[in-house]
């Protein structure tokens, strides 16, 4: 069974991340989506129980996808799940170049588990979960940037 982990904070989780979930999806025969439980650079995430709710429930007809929280490194996450494979979506050359390095470490500490990047669709890389939060901050309707139940 060929198995990936797409992790993230996901706070809140966009069109973005559902756009990758989607493309990922035909990929695999199971997909992880490991929201983060602990992030001491975020510490005002809302609490990671209602962030995976929402992402649950957003794939609640998918019975490929499963929505856990993960603690510490997504490598360890990845063996826990049994998964072969981590997603990432990839915005920009900033974005590839972190994702780059961070990929090969774990592909080293890991033991071979490889690292898949999805570039953002044109439309969507400019969209990012702390763009949203700014809006919702300021009272815009950040809707269009939130994915809806299919």
């Amino acid at each position: 069974m060929r198995t990936a982990i797409f992790v993230g904070s996901f706070d809140p989780f966009t069109v973005g991340h559902d756009s990758v979930v989607r493309r990922a999806l035909p990929l695999f025969d199971r997909l992880v989506i490991g929201v983060v439980g602990d992030n001491v650079h975020k510490p005002y995430m809302r609490p990671a129980e209602e962030r995976m709710q929402a992402i649950a429930d957003l794939y609640a007809d998918e019975p490929a996808i499963e929505v856990k929280p993960y603690y510490g490194l997504a490598v360890t996450f990845a063996k826990e799940q049994g998964a072969q494979f981590i997603i990432k979506g990839i915005r920009s050359v900033k974005d590839f170049e972190y994702e780059r390095e961070q990929a090969e470490v774990n592909r080293q500490i890991s033991g071979g588990i490889e690292t898949i990047f999805l570039l953002a669709e044109p439309q969507l890389a400019s969209i990012s979960s702390t763009v949203v939060r700014e809006l919702q901050h300021f009272g815009v309707d950040t809707s269009p940037f939130l994915p809806k139940k299919r």
